[in-house]
């Protein structure tokens, strides 16, 4: 966000924020990344400590009454910390709005309350290890038995899965149902059934509780069901918003700070390497890219936030957001290491640690591939529904009609 137009009640609770980032002891940022800490407990119980979890939802349920705005302006600032720190943030946001928004006033006060207060935590189960981008080919089931759903199958890559109280699982309720037709959203506690199973080997975003889920004859009562049996594709589709839109935080913007401090005092050839142009100009490149994902997010948060234009319409430009943000800032960070040179390639400063993590974000909620083909699918769709708006400029040509039938042929 651009300081300009931020009001003061922004500032505040920006300054809330960064006061928040500043108490987490450097040793848990280092002890996290060597897999020495499994899940960041206390950030998200100090954060709940401090009332700025879930800033979107209801005050009566611990939020903030607040918008998309003040959320990107948060992602931005724990977006310093590190992609685990944003994750975690961003779970309480993506699980939350399903709960928010489809749950039960008890499944609100069971479940919504105690997470935004940082006594519960959360995670979503969405990928399976046959599934992967085709998150509507999933396997797992739920069959109903009485006052029970019978869970059975596995999840993969779930983020925080080691630190959850409890897990958002999409599952199969009616099989032989059209794949759009068939899944239904459980909320499932930790307990009896449910077996996690850590991953190892990340390449980065470590201590993240990532890990896999056995579901095995687990019983889940029928009010843990999230809105209608067989209708969890609306719930996906309005829990892909929080997911992906909360990438368009610009949390690259520290490290090229950093890089542009070094660039000032690191001299080469007798001056500051900020006076060559192959450096220089990376940052100005750089600064220009993460400039564009901010103005370009917090405009879509606007849009989202005042529900504009058509479903179609929002969910194009949070694939958008996604796919321009994520790999804006894997650009950006890869000019940050080429700018410091081989000091950049080592632990002695945090840009490695933040290109590790950063790789991942092209990949999870939706692969980049999967926005492109969301983007083009949207964008024809409205294209050709409008028909030709303002001149047609397919006119503008020096060819006569006959001229043009000849020459452009179409079948």
């Amino acid at each position: 966000m651009f300081e300009v137009l931020m009001t003061e009640e922004q500032k505040a609770l920006r300054e809330e924020i960064r006061d928040l980032v500043k108490s987490v002891p450097r040793q848990i940022i280092l002890d996290m990344d060597a897999d020495k800490i499994s899940f960041p407990t206390e950030f998200l119980e100090e954060a709940g400590r401090r009332n700025l979890l879930g800033l979107r939802f209801s005050p009566e349920y611990g939020g903030r009454g607040l918008t998309w705005t003040e959320e990107l302006i948060a992602l931005e600032e724990i977006g310093t910390l590190g992609i685990c720190f944003g994750c975690q943030y961003s779970l309480v946001s993506i699980v939350g709005e399903t709960i928010h928004k489809y749950g039960t006033e008890e499944q609100k006060q069971k479940y919504l309350k105690p997470t935004l207060a940082g006594k519960k935590f959360c995670a979503e189960a969405l990928t399976e290890p046959r599934g992967g981008s085709d998150f509507f080919g999933a396997t797992s089931t739920a069959v109903r038995d009485g006052e029970y759903y019978i869970l059975n199958g596995q999840k993969r890559f779930v983020v925080g899965a080691e630190g959850a109280d409890y897990f958002a699982v999409y599952a199969k309720t009616n099989p032989g149902a059209g794949p759009h037709d068939s899944m239904s959203l459980l909320l499932v506690d930790r307990g009896e059934g449910v077996n996690v199973k850590h991953v190892y080997g990340l390449m980065g975003a470590r201590g993240n509780g990532t890990g896999r889920l056995l579901f095995k004859d687990v019983k889940v009562p029928v009010e843990n069901l999230i809105g209608e049996e067989n209708q969890a594709t609306k719930i996906f589709w309005q829990m892909m918003i929080p997911e992906r839109l909360s990438s368009g935080a610009v949390s690259a913007r520290a490290s090229l700070a950093l890089a542009a401090r070094y660039a000032n005092r690191r001299k080469a050839f007798g001056q500051p390497i900020r006076d060559y142009q192959g450096v220089n100009f990376k940052i100005a490149d750089c600064i220009t890219k993460l400039d564009a994902v901010t103005g370009f997010a917090h405009t879509v948060a606007k849009i989202v936030q005042q529900e504009l234009g058509s479903a179609g319409y929002r969910r194009r430009l949070v694939s958008e957001v996604k796919k321009f943000s994520t790999q804006a800032q894997w650009e950006v960070l890869n000019d940050c290491m080429q700018i410091l040179g081989g000091i950049g390639y080592t632990n002695a400063l945090p840009i490695e640690r933040n290109l590790r993590g950063s790789r991942l974000t092209t990949i999870w909620t939706g692969t980049t591939e999967i926005q492109n083909m969301i983007i083009q699918y949207e964008y024809f769709k409205e294209v050709l529904s409008k028909g030709i708006e303002g001149r047609d400029i397919a006119a503008d040509v020096p060819l006569t009609e006959e001229e043009l039938s000849e020459e452009i042929i179409y079948e």
